[in-house]
């Protein structure tokens, strides 16, 4: 069996590690992004892979840039045979592409070459596709431009959110995977030059993409909800305070009310008017309050008549 130098950050990432001690593949070490602040609080913490291989007693490499020759000077004498990437966040140097005999090998979320980038999960929701899967690819010196050797469709639920999405995807790309490495073991795998015509780019996410415009398609905002649930979510402002919305529903008709504008509480959810429809709120969160559900939500909120999402 090669051994193997694993590179992952994020709950992505973990399930794609977890099969291969599963299948007693020997883990030569683990390279994950530093620790950094996160959430309101900004208290540093762990990434999701590095909590998982302590536990497993993994050696944990944090370098804060792959071109540093401490990192290089480690990686030398590990002198691995195979590197496996899934979620890592960077781009590998020329050095260690160069110097891994069995190549390495990257999980991506996608059907490459659309997607290429940081957040494809969230991106094939919130532009309405269809369709989505997961990409096995050799790594090279671009952006999720290397050679394809394994590809595997699936289609998207109407409702299904990124939380959904990215719990199955992450599961699937970690099969597929261990089938892509048993090929590459026994000679059998086919590289397949990417077409970079048909390439996209899934960008990370800003803070400011998931402000909802209510002048917007019912069918484009509840595809955002969708594309952002649970994190880090669609919101709007509602009396001058952030409200986080974590599930919608949409509904295409004539509308006479200004987009925006509340209605009432229907069996449906909270009725919101979008340009060609109603958006109808589910699940919600106004800045300083517990997330909950609409019903519980307007328990404790009195709504004005007229009132309008900002």
């Amino acid at each position: 069996m090669p051994r193997i130098l694993f590179m992952g950050t994020p709950e992505f990432a973990v399930p794609s590690l977890a099969i291969l001690i599963k299948n007693g593949y020997p883990v030569a070490g683990i390279v994950t992004q530093p620790d950094r602040p996160r959430g309101r609080g900004k208290v540093v913490q762990s990434s999701p892979v590095k909590i998982f291989a302590e536990k497993n007693d993994l050696s944990v490499m944090q370098p804060e840039h792959l071109r540093d020759e401490g990192f290089l000077g480690i990686f030398r004498k590990l002198s691995p045979d195979m590197i496996i990437l899934a979620a890592f966040g960077n781009i590998l140097p020329r050095e260690i592409i160069e110097a891994t005999p069995m190549g390495c090998i990257n999980v991506h979320p996608s059907l490459l070459p659309k997607y290429r980038g940081a957040a494809p999960i969230n991106w094939v929701l919130i532009n309405g596709e269809e369709k989505t899967g997961n990409t096995i690819m050799l790594m090279d010196e671009g952006l999720d431009s290397g050679d394809i050797l394994l590809q595997e469709e699936t289609p998207i639920g109407p409702g299904e959110t990124f939380g959904e999405l990215h719990d199955r995807l992450s599961k699937m790309g970690a099969e597929l995977l261990l089938k892509a490495i048993g090929m590459i073991m026994g000679n059998t795998v086919r590289r397949i030059p990417q077409d970079a015509s048909f390439a996209t780019y899934a960008r990370r996410l800003g803070r400011e993409d998931g402000c909802i415009c209510w002048d917007n398609d019912a069918r484009d905002i509840n595809n955002l909800v969708r594309g952002l649930s649970p994190s880090p979510c669609a919101y709007s402002f509602l009396g001058g305070k952030r409200l986080k919305i974590f599930a919608a529903k949409g509904e295409e008709v004539s509308v006479t009310e200004s987009a925006g504008k509340i209605g009432g509480e229907t069996e449906k959810g909270l009725q919101v008017t979008a340009r060609n429809g109603y958006i109808y709120l589910l699940d919600v969160q106004l800045e300083g309050k517990k997330r909950m559900s609409i019903r519980d939500f307007l328990k404790g909120y009195r709504i004005a008549p007229g009132t309008t999402l900002r």
